[in-house]
Protein backbone atom coordinates (compact mmCIF):
# COMPACT_ATOMS: atom_id res chain seq x y z
CA UNK A 1 0.00 0.00 0.00
CA UNK A 2 1.38 3.50 -0.80
CA UNK A 3 0.47 6.16 1.78
CA UNK A 4 1.14 9.94 1.32
CA UNK A 5 0.23 12.20 3.94
CA UNK A 6 -0.36 16.39 3.14
CA UNK A 7 1.13 17.83 6.92
CA UNK A 8 2.61 20.73 7.88
CA UNK A 9 4.71 18.35 10.34
CA UNK A 10 6.26 15.56 8.22
CA UNK A 11 8.59 15.17 10.94
CA UNK A 12 6.53 14.00 13.13
CA UNK A 13 4.56 12.17 10.98
CA UNK A 14 7.61 9.79 9.43
CA UNK A 15 7.95 8.72 13.15
CA UNK A 16 5.09 6.29 12.86
CA UNK A 17 7.56 4.24 10.19
CA UNK A 18 10.43 4.39 12.43
CA UNK A 19 8.54 1.52 14.85
CA UNK A 20 6.75 -1.79 15.50
CA UNK A 21 4.53 -3.41 13.18
CA UNK A 22 4.82 0.35 10.57
CA UNK A 23 8.37 -0.10 10.30
CA UNK A 24 8.40 -3.86 9.70
CA UNK A 25 5.83 -3.09 7.08
CA UNK A 26 7.95 -0.54 5.57
CA UNK A 27 10.85 -2.75 5.59
CA UNK A 28 9.31 -5.51 3.98
CA UNK A 29 8.31 -3.16 0.91
CA UNK A 30 4.99 -3.89 2.09
CA UNK A 31 3.99 -0.23 2.66
CA UNK A 32 5.36 2.85 1.53
CA UNK A 33 4.79 6.63 3.48
CA UNK A 34 5.56 10.04 1.61
CA UNK A 35 4.54 13.34 3.08
CA UNK A 36 3.79 16.52 1.46
CA UNK A 37 4.30 20.21 3.34
CA UNK A 38 2.15 23.01 1.97
CA UNK A 39 4.82 25.24 2.82
CA UNK A 40 6.99 23.68 0.01
CA UNK A 41 4.42 24.61 -2.26
CA UNK A 42 3.88 28.16 -1.38
CA UNK A 43 5.57 31.39 -3.45
CA UNK A 44 6.32 33.58 -0.60
CA UNK A 45 9.54 34.14 1.48
CA UNK A 46 7.62 33.47 4.69
CA UNK A 47 5.81 30.37 3.24
CA UNK A 48 2.70 31.32 4.01
CA UNK A 49 -0.06 28.73 4.43
CA UNK A 50 -2.63 30.51 6.70
CA UNK A 51 -4.70 33.43 7.00
CA UNK A 52 -7.42 35.08 8.70
CA UNK A 53 -10.49 33.47 9.15
CA UNK A 54 -13.46 35.77 6.63
CA UNK A 55 -16.35 37.08 9.17
CA UNK A 56 -13.96 37.27 12.20
CA UNK A 57 -12.82 35.40 15.53
CA UNK A 58 -10.02 33.83 16.42
CA UNK A 59 -7.12 31.43 15.44
CA UNK A 60 -6.25 31.45 11.22
CA UNK A 61 -6.86 29.09 8.63
CA UNK A 62 -5.24 27.02 6.21
CA UNK A 63 -5.00 28.59 2.31
CA UNK A 64 -6.67 26.45 -0.08
CA UNK A 65 -3.50 27.27 -2.82
CA UNK A 66 -0.82 25.49 -0.94
CA UNK A 67 -2.73 22.44 0.38
CA UNK A 68 -4.18 22.04 -3.03
CA UNK A 69 -0.66 21.67 -4.46
CA UNK A 70 0.29 19.44 -1.82
CA UNK A 71 -2.35 17.26 -2.73
CA UNK A 72 -2.16 17.45 -6.33
CA UNK A 73 1.71 16.53 -5.92
CA UNK A 74 0.65 13.19 -3.44
CA UNK A 75 -2.47 12.09 -6.07
CA UNK A 76 0.37 12.39 -8.82
CA UNK A 77 2.44 10.19 -6.84
CA UNK A 78 0.00 7.53 -6.30
CA UNK A 79 -1.96 4.75 -8.31
CA UNK A 80 -5.54 5.04 -9.29
CA UNK A 81 -8.36 4.81 -6.98
CA UNK A 82 -6.20 6.11 -3.82
CA UNK A 83 -8.98 8.58 -2.04
CA UNK A 84 -8.23 11.56 -0.31
CA UNK A 85 -8.75 11.11 3.58
CA UNK A 86 -9.34 14.34 5.77
CA UNK A 87 -8.82 13.71 9.92
CA UNK A 88 -11.26 16.27 11.35
CA UNK A 89 -13.79 16.13 13.95
CA UNK A 90 -16.44 16.61 11.74
CA UNK A 91 -15.42 12.75 10.16
CA UNK A 92 -17.32 9.52 10.65
CA UNK A 93 -15.25 7.98 14.09
CA UNK A 94 -12.85 5.54 12.66
CA UNK A 95 -13.40 2.09 13.44
CA UNK A 96 -11.95 -1.45 12.38
CA UNK A 97 -14.44 -1.96 10.10
CA UNK A 98 -13.10 1.60 8.12
CA UNK A 99 -9.51 0.21 9.13
CA UNK A 100 -10.73 -2.86 7.01
CA UNK A 101 -11.89 -1.43 3.97
CA UNK A 102 -9.13 1.29 3.63
CA UNK A 103 -6.69 -2.05 3.83
CA UNK A 104 -8.28 -2.95 0.60
CA UNK A 105 -7.48 0.09 -1.30
CA UNK A 106 -3.98 0.97 -3.26
CA UNK A 107 -3.14 3.83 -1.59
CA UNK A 108 -4.52 6.93 0.56
CA UNK A 109 -3.67 10.18 0.84
CA UNK A 110 -4.15 11.54 4.27
CA UNK A 111 -5.07 15.49 5.14
CA UNK A 112 -3.86 16.71 8.33
CA UNK A 113 -5.23 19.75 9.16
CA UNK A 114 -3.99 22.50 11.79
CA UNK A 115 -5.23 25.73 13.05
CA UNK A 116 -8.81 26.29 13.18
CA UNK A 117 -9.04 23.91 10.05
CA UNK A 118 -8.85 24.25 6.46
CA UNK A 119 -10.69 26.45 3.75
CA UNK A 120 -14.27 24.97 3.05
CA UNK A 121 -13.70 25.05 -0.47
CA UNK A 122 -10.82 22.75 -0.34
CA UNK A 123 -13.05 19.78 1.79
CA UNK A 124 -15.70 20.47 -1.23
CA UNK A 125 -13.65 20.21 -3.94
CA UNK A 126 -10.45 17.58 -2.81
CA UNK A 127 -11.90 15.43 -0.06
CA UNK A 128 -13.51 12.34 -1.10
CA UNK A 129 -14.09 11.26 3.12
CA UNK A 130 -13.64 12.85 6.64
CA UNK A 131 -12.65 10.44 9.85
CA UNK A 132 -12.06 11.17 13.26
CA UNK A 133 -10.96 9.71 15.98
CA UNK A 134 -13.81 10.76 18.66
CA UNK A 135 -15.65 13.50 20.24
CA UNK A 136 -12.42 15.42 21.26
CA UNK A 137 -9.71 17.96 20.17
CA UNK A 138 -6.53 17.50 19.31
CA UNK A 139 -4.01 20.39 17.96
CA UNK A 140 -3.74 19.08 14.17
CA UNK A 141 -4.27 15.91 12.51
CA UNK A 142 -1.10 13.93 12.47
CA UNK A 143 -1.96 12.03 15.46
CA UNK A 144 -4.84 10.92 13.63
CA UNK A 145 -3.19 10.19 10.33
CA UNK A 146 -0.64 8.05 12.15
CA UNK A 147 -3.80 6.04 13.95
CA UNK A 148 -5.04 5.55 10.93
CA UNK A 149 -1.68 4.51 9.12
CA UNK A 150 -0.88 1.72 11.99
CA UNK A 151 -4.70 0.74 12.11
CA UNK A 152 -4.59 -0.36 8.22
CA UNK A 153 -1.07 -1.21 7.98
CA UNK A 154 -1.29 -4.29 10.67
CA UNK A 155 -4.27 -5.79 8.49
CA UNK A 156 -1.69 -6.13 5.35
CA UNK A 157 -0.82 -9.31 4.63
CA UNK A 158 2.44 -10.16 5.45
CA UNK A 159 2.92 -7.31 8.01
CA UNK A 160 2.57 -9.63 11.04
CA UNK A 161 4.74 -12.15 11.85
CA UNK A 162 1.11 -14.47 11.77
CA UNK A 163 -1.73 -13.14 10.05
CA UNK A 164 -4.42 -14.64 12.13
CA UNK A 165 -3.14 -12.38 14.87
CA UNK A 166 -4.94 -9.27 12.59
CA UNK A 167 -8.29 -11.99 12.67
CA UNK A 168 -8.29 -12.21 16.66
CA UNK A 169 -7.56 -8.27 17.71
CA UNK A 170 -10.23 -6.62 19.11
CA UNK A 171 -12.95 -5.29 17.20
CA UNK A 172 -12.18 -7.43 14.45
CA UNK A 173 -15.87 -9.33 14.76
CA UNK A 174 -17.61 -6.33 16.75
CA UNK A 175 -16.54 -7.49 19.81
CA UNK A 176 -13.74 -6.96 22.43
CA UNK A 177 -11.02 -9.04 22.64
CA UNK A 178 -10.76 -11.81 25.51
CA UNK A 179 -8.29 -11.83 28.59
CA UNK A 180 -4.87 -12.52 27.66
CA UNK A 181 -2.60 -14.38 30.06
CA UNK A 182 1.33 -15.73 29.90
CA UNK A 183 3.90 -16.91 32.70
CA UNK A 184 3.89 -17.47 35.00
CA UNK A 185 1.23 -19.60 36.08
CA UNK A 186 0.56 -17.71 39.54
CA UNK A 187 1.33 -14.22 40.09
CA UNK A 188 0.18 -12.54 43.98
CA UNK A 189 -1.43 -15.63 44.73
CA UNK A 190 -4.17 -14.79 41.08
CA UNK A 191 -4.33 -17.64 38.93
CA UNK A 192 -4.28 -18.04 35.18
CA UNK A 193 -7.98 -19.74 34.43
CA UNK A 194 -7.64 -23.50 34.63
CA UNK A 195 -9.27 -23.55 31.26
CA UNK A 196 -6.06 -22.12 29.24
CA UNK A 197 -4.32 -24.77 30.78
CA UNK A 198 -6.63 -27.55 29.93
CA UNK A 199 -5.02 -28.12 26.67
CA UNK A 200 -8.97 -28.76 25.64
CA UNK A 201 -9.07 -26.28 22.54
CA UNK A 202 -12.55 -26.47 21.82
CA UNK A 203 -12.86 -25.54 25.73
CA UNK A 204 -10.42 -22.57 25.45
CA UNK A 205 -12.34 -21.53 22.31
CA UNK A 206 -15.56 -21.15 23.95
CA UNK A 207 -14.20 -19.47 27.07
CA UNK A 208 -12.39 -17.05 24.59
CA UNK A 209 -16.06 -16.22 23.23
CA UNK A 210 -17.52 -16.11 26.35
CA UNK A 211 -15.22 -13.76 27.70
CA UNK A 212 -14.92 -11.44 25.00
CA UNK A 213 -18.96 -11.23 25.04
CA UNK A 214 -18.89 -10.58 28.82
CA UNK A 215 -16.74 -7.97 28.51
CA UNK A 216 -17.79 -6.08 25.19
CA UNK A 217 -21.41 -5.83 27.07
CA UNK A 218 -20.52 -4.91 30.07
CA UNK A 219 -18.30 -2.38 28.77
CA UNK A 220 -19.23 -1.32 25.39
CA UNK A 221 -22.77 -2.20 25.09
CA UNK A 222 -23.14 -0.32 21.89
CA UNK A 223 -21.35 -2.45 20.33
CA UNK A 224 -23.12 -5.89 21.38
CA UNK A 225 -26.54 -3.56 19.87
CA UNK A 226 -24.96 -3.98 16.55
CA UNK A 227 -24.66 -7.31 16.13
CA UNK A 228 -26.80 -10.28 15.63
CA UNK A 229 -26.25 -13.13 18.16
CA UNK A 230 -26.47 -16.18 17.91
CA UNK A 231 -28.13 -18.73 19.90
CA UNK A 232 -24.44 -20.44 20.91
CA UNK A 233 -23.22 -16.76 21.95
CA UNK A 234 -26.23 -15.54 23.52
CA UNK A 235 -25.90 -18.96 25.69
CA UNK A 236 -22.38 -17.97 26.35
CA UNK A 237 -23.23 -14.63 27.05
CA UNK A 238 -25.69 -14.98 29.89
CA UNK A 239 -23.47 -17.81 31.57
CA UNK A 240 -20.99 -15.21 31.43
CA UNK A 241 -23.63 -12.55 33.01
CA UNK A 242 -24.37 -15.54 35.79
CA UNK A 243 -21.16 -16.25 36.68
CA UNK A 244 -20.14 -12.68 37.47
CA UNK A 245 -23.80 -11.44 39.61
CA UNK A 246 -22.91 -14.41 41.48
CA UNK A 247 -19.14 -13.10 42.08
Amino acid sequence: MHLQVVTLFPEMVGTVAEFGVVGRAMERGIVTLQCQNPRDFTADVHKTVDDRPYGGGPGMVMKYEPVAAALHAARDALPAGSPVIGLAPQGKVFDQETAKRLSELPGLILLAGRYEGIDERLIESEVDEELSLGDFVLSGGEIAAMAVIDAVARLLPGVLGDDSSAEQDSFMDGLLDHPHYTRPEVIEGRRVPEVLLSGDHARIAAWRLKQALGRTFTRRPDLVRKLKLNDEQRKLLDEYLNEHDSN
